[in-house]
C-alpha cells in the first residue's frame, strides 16, 4: 500500500449500523440470517435459531467464519456424518472453518441469537444435502 492509499484510508470516519437497517440474508431452513454489511471480502450479521428448531445442512464456502454468542444455546454439528458436536452459550465464541459442512441447533428454551464475522469471497452460504460419512 502506498502513502496515497494509506492516507485514504486513515481519512475514512468509522460509522454506525443500527439494528433495524438489517436485512434478511443467506436463507437456510430454521435459521433468520441479517445481514449488517457483505463487501469487500468480509460479511458481518447475525443468526437466530428459535427453540427446538435444527437447521439444514450447509458450508459457507471460501468464507473463514466466527460466530460470537450473545444469547440462549447454540449447537452446531460437524465433520464426518455429523459426529462432532460444539455447544455454546452467552460470551462464547465458535470458529467454522472455510468449506466445513454444518448444521446449527437450539436445543434451549430461548431464542438464540449469534453476531457473525465471515472473511473470504464467493458465496458466503451454500445449502447442501448433509455432510460426508467417515467412509467418504
Amino acid at each position: 500500500m502506498d502513502a496515497a492509499e494509506r492516507d485514504q484510508r486513515a481519512a475514512q470516519p468509522c460509522r454506525r449500523i443500527v439494528d433495524g437497517s438489517l436485512q434478511a440474508a443467506d436463507p437456510t431452513p430454521g435459521m433468520s440470517r441479517r445481514v449488517a454489511e457483505h463487501a469487500a471480502g468480509m460479511w458481518t450479521g447475525t443468526v437466530d435459531t428459535e427453540p427446538g428448531a435444527v437447521t439444514g445442512w450447509h458450508h459457507h464456502g471460501e468464507h473463514e467464519t466466527t460466530l460470537y454468542i450473545v444469547s440462549g444455546t447454540f449447537r452446531l454439528e460437524s465433520g464426518p456424518g455429523g459426529g462432532e458436536v460444539v455447544e455454546a452459550g452467552p460470551g462464547d465464541f465458535v470458529r467454522v472453518p472455510a468449506g466445513a459442512v454444518h448444521r446449527e441447533s437450539n436445543p434451549g428454551d430461548q431464542t438464540s441469537r449469534a453476531v457473525v464475522v465471515r472473511c473470504g469471497s464467493g458465496a458466503p452460504t451454500v445449502n447442501v444435502d448433509g455432510p460426508a460419512t467417515a467412509a467418504d
